[in-house]
């Protein structure tokens, strides 16, 4: 008598249980999933520890302890949050490294002041400019780095994951955050006055403002464009764990 072999059609071998969603390609799935490797638990508290070290350090010698308070007050506040919130909602690889960085500018900014961070005079001197452009360069990250924030936020959280409003409602999240920022400086300029001006960083430029927003925009905007594969790659890899 020859065994029975059971028949597998190919309706069978593809078509998903009941209650489980296929993935889709280039977007990393909802939190729930994602699994944590032992590297994925090493590169945030690496991270975290340099920012922590670089903060205190920072502190020692402040050019102005105030703006130094003002500038990395982002920092004091948001690594806490990110630590807290590790095991609801632990984040990509890319973006911890991207929020490092920043933290890292801001707590340049902090120690010197954005207009007399050294290597800003040292490129200012080099290409003939008017002004230090550090502040120019920590406004393009803080539209560069929360690009990537809202977007990781944005797949994971929301239906816009694949959809094409992805990106534009990204870099409007950015522009708004940027305006926000700006009115806090207006509010820091109104209640602090001349007190306040290493903290605005202006240098005499009338239209500060609107560089400032006009730099975050332009991070932005390079974000998406440089970093979206780069970064649905972090998120799937961080859903494999």
């Amino acid at each position: 008598m020859s065994a029975t072999r059971p028949t597998v059609t190919p309706s069978s071998a593809t078509e998903p249980s009941p209650g489980s969603t296929l993935p889709t390609p280039g977007f990393a799935q909802p939190t729930p999933g994602f699994a944590e490797s032992a590297a994925g638990r090493r590169l945030p508290a690496a991270l975290a520890l340099a920012v922590v070290v670089a903060l205190a350090v920072s502190a020692i010698g402040a050019a102005d302890p105030t703006t130094w308070l003002l500038e990395t007050v982002w920092v004091m506040l948001g690594l806490p949050l990110v630590v807290v919130l590790r095991k609801r909602f632990p984040l990509s690889g890319l973006l911890c490294g991207l929020l490092a960085v920043h933290a890292l500018v801001l707590i340049v900014g902090g120690h010197y002041t954005y207009a007399e961070v050294p290597a800003g005079d040292w490129v200012r001197d080099w290409w003939g400019l008017e002004r230090n452009p550090y502040d120019r360069f920590g406004h393009l990250v803080q539209g560069f780095v929360p690009a990537i924030l809202v977007r990781e936020l944005l797949v994971r959280t929301s239906p816009l994951r694949g959809s094409r409003w992805l990106a534009p409602l990204t870099v409007c999240a950015c522009l708004a955050f940027s305006a926000v920022f700006e009115m806090l400086e207006w509010l820091a300029a109104v209640t602090g006055g001349q007190a306040a001006d290493a903290f605005l960083g202006t240098q005499g430029d009338v239209w500060d403002t609107q560089w400032d927003m006009f730099c975050a925009l332009i991070g932005a905007v390079s974000s998406l464009l440089l970093l979206s594969r780069l970064h649905d790659r972090a998120l799937a890899r961080r859903l494999r764990g």
